[in-house]
């Protein structure tokens, strides 16, 4: 028995291999389930606590998942570091394009943009910026690539992820990786409420005798599992979309990123059901090629 935190697989990966169970107590659940601190914690008040739980039979219990489910949750959550990393050296350029007076508009990522960029009149030190940027572009989209093939060879063998991509509208590939790598099992949900809160895309409220206000996302859970599902909500504001009228129901309510949000979750309990429904199929290994498909260097 352990608690979900940094290192928590090879623990585990040791344990099973002793040929003991291993169970994965949830960090947030555990300590809920502490109360109020009286006194200073400690690993030994924390390894008591998760004790009594379990032998009260309350202990709350993250689901482990199986090796190659690992290996795609690792390889999509590089390739999404990858991303942030990408997006962090656009706006890094273009905040100093700006600070140099340079007009809106640049596109860096294409052709024509980076003729524009080598035109442009900045300072020596602005032109560093400027092809230091271009340079970590180019290798980011580089090592991107080989990550976005193997994923893609995947999604398309893959059980469960050929089901999100045919029966959600705006589920790629990619993003049908990421739902059923952070996802999992779906059948550990009692119901679609519960796979929606698990990435933290419901509101939370806030209620005192008569008065109730609505806060904002709990947004606690896996992140990777909400960038995915907003990702492809984003496409509901397409005409060709079966959410098109729910979309801009609540778009003129409220805005267009609430309106997102909203659909992300119509998508979240509809992705729980396909999952459900498929039971041990929707996780299964494929055959010809697995996850650990080795990744080719970028040159």
């Amino acid at each position: 028995m352990l608690e979900g935190t940094t290192g928590w697989r090879f623990v585990v990966e040791e344990i099973e291999r002793a040929g003991h169970r291993a169970r994965l107590a949830d960090p947030a659940e555990t300590a809920a389930r502490r109360g109020r601190k009286q006194r200073a914690k400690t690993d030994d008040s924390d390894c008591a606590l998760q004790l009594r739980l379990l032998l009260a039979g309350e202990l709350p219990e993250a689901w482990i998942p199986p090796d190659h489910i690992l290996e795609l949750r690792t390889r999509v959550r590089l390739r999404k570091t990858l991303i942030d990393q990408r997006t962090a050296w656009l706006q890094r350029l273009q905040a100093q394009l700006f600070h140099q007076g340079v007009p809106a508009g640049l596109k860096p990522r294409t052709i024509d943009g980076r003729r524009e960029l080598e035109a442009v009149d900045v300072s020596p030190a602005g032109r560093e910026v400027i092809e230091l940027s271009t340079r970590m572009l180019d290798q980011l989209e580089r090592e991107l690539a080989p990550i976005d093939r193997a994923l893609t060879l995947f999604a398309r063998r893959q059980p469960g992820c050929r089901a999100l991509t045919r029966q959600l509208y705006g589920v790629g590939s990619v993003t049908a990786t990421a739902i059923l790598a952070e996802l999992g099992d779906a059948r550990r949900f009692q119901s679609s409420d519960d796979a929606v809160r698990h990435p933290g895309l419901d509101v939370t409220v806030w209620q005192s005798d008569q008065k109730r206000a609505a806060g904002h996302l709990s947004h606690q859970g896996p992140s990777l599992l909400r960038w995915a599902l907003f990702e492809a909500a984003q496409c509901a504001a397409r005409r060709s979309s079966p959410d098109h009228a729910y979309y801009l129901q609540v778009a003129d309510r409220l805005d267009h990123n609430r309106a997102c949000l909203s659909v992300a979750r119509k998508l979240c309990r509809r992705a729980h059901h396909i999952l459900r429904e498929l039971g041990d199929t929707a996780l299964a290994p494929i055959e010809s090629t697995t996850t650990s498909v080795p990744i080719k260097a970028a040159a």
